[in-house]
């Protein structure tokens, strides 16, 4: 059994759950050749830079709301340990904002996030986030998981009730680590910047050969080289004067012959690929200008790229967060809408759809927009020329009037009196 273990491990990589140790990125590369990249090698990388910062910290800003879940309705549970915690300092170095850049940071670069719970009867006190590269998780017989966090050269052991751990796809036991999978990717977008580098640095010559037409001597192709060198590196502008039939031939290709500036602007495109972002959110324009059609870009990328790390991310707390007892009746949640906050003209529309169909009161919109109370907005209203749908385009019936009848009777002096009779 250990024997098939190991051979799926090789077959499947980090798809494969075993016991022992679990594997998060691929076992085998197609290009062998290809060195490993770390986390501080990719980040110097802009275009990863750009993208692993627009997820962290969009998600970080995004509001993280603890509701308790009632027979009249939903309410946010301002005495709840975990609204408290998030309010305030997460832990004793990060706010709100910073600790879920760090664990967003972690996640979508190694696939996996990890914080050490710390709880006081029961309640979380503490999240800290430890860094992914530094833990190991590993699967025991019984299938119990712990997690080993090297830290200063000390090991320690974590149950899995004392980690709070988000993984993206995966077996299930840990993630699939994007910087591990992208290291092919990574690697030719390294060489393209290293080639860059190079033909800047020499002043953008090209390598070549200097041919003479007799042979020299060790001491005058030493003497060639020094006097010479400047035709392929540095950025010296001098004249230089070949004689006695020397000339000069370049031998590497251009910066325009390798098409270094599209192959640079197609990596970058790959890389958005891996971290789910649309390059122009990136600052990379070709072929793509800011516009009416960049709104849709970003509602696919909210759709398509946020809302599963925020559900998965809200889930998990839910599981891992929330006392059993309180399950079901506590919920953790994002406040997605708050992305709408730097749009005022989308919010307003959406409070007059809200207040005008009775869903919303004109004073909750207030109170989001931070507005004092008015008189008369805490009720719902809906718009009064609505009617049901089996009398549209007819007219109500008016109830008929009874017909009146009237009665002349003459008072004393003879004058006429007329009333009404019943």
């Amino acid at each position: 059994m250990n024997f098939y273990r190991a051979f799926t491990n090789w077959i499947f990589g980090g798809l494969s759950r075993y016991i022992g140790y679990q594997a998060t990125g691929p076992t085998t590369y197609d290009n062998n050749t290809s060195p490993p990249v770390g986390f501080d090698s990719a980040m110097q990388l802009s275009a990863v830079w750009a993208c692993v910062k627009l997820l962290a910290e969009t998600v970080a800003s995004l509001p993280f709301r603890v509701y308790r879940i009632t027979p009249a309705g939903r309410e946010i549970a301002t005495d709840h340990p975990l609204h408290e915690l998030f309010s305030g300092m997460v832990n004793r170095y990060q706010t709100r904002i910073e600790f879920f850049e760090s664990v967003i940071l972690n996640l979508v670069m190694t696939g996996n996030a990890y914080c050490a719970i710390e709880r006081s009867g029961g309640r979380v006190v503490s999240l800290l986030p430890l860094m992914s590269a530094q833990m190991q998780v590993r699967q025991l017989a019984d299938g119990t998981v712990v997690y080993e966090y090297t830290d200063e050269g000390a090991t320690r052991v974590y149950a899995s009730e004392s980690i709070w751990h988000l993984k993206l796809m995966g077996n299930g036991v840990v993630g699939l680590s994007v910087l591990d999978y992208q290291r092919d990717t990574l690697n030719i977008a390294k060489g393209a910047e290293r080639s860059t580098g190079k033909v800047y640095a020499n002043g953008g010559k090209p390598s070549g050969v200097l041919m003479i037409d007799r042979v020299l001597t060790p001491e005058q192709r030493d003497m060639v080289r020094q006097n010479f060198n400047g035709l392929t590196e540095g950025d010296a502008q001098r004249l230089f004067v070949l004689e006695a039939g020397a000339k000069y031939e370049s031998v590497s290709l251009s910066p325009q012959d390798i098409e270094l500036l599209s192959s640079r602007g197609f990596q970058i495109e790959e890389i958005c690929r891996w971290y789910g972002v649309p390059s122009v959110m990136v600052n990379h324009t070709a072929g793509t200008t800011w516009g009416s059609g960049i709104q849709t870009i970003i509602e696919g990328f909210y759709k398509l790229t946020l809302r599963p790390i925020l559900e998965k991310t809200e889930l998990s707390a839910d599981i891992h967060l929330v006392r059993r007892s309180e399950r079901g009746t506590i919920q953790c949640e994002f406040d997605f809408d708050a992305l709408l906050r730097s749009d005022l003209k989308a919010r307003m529309d959406a409070y007059a759809v809200a207040i005008n169909n009775g869903v919303m009161k004109p004073s909750e919109a207030r109170n989001l927009e931070g507005l004092p109370p008015a008189d008369g907005a805490d009720q719902l209203m809906v718009q009064g020329a609505m009617v049901p749908i089996t009398a549209a385009g007819q007219t109500l019936a008016q109830p008929k009037s009874k017909p009146r009848s009237f009665q002349i009777k003459r008072d004393n002096d003879g004058n006429a009196v007329i009333t009404p009779t019943e």
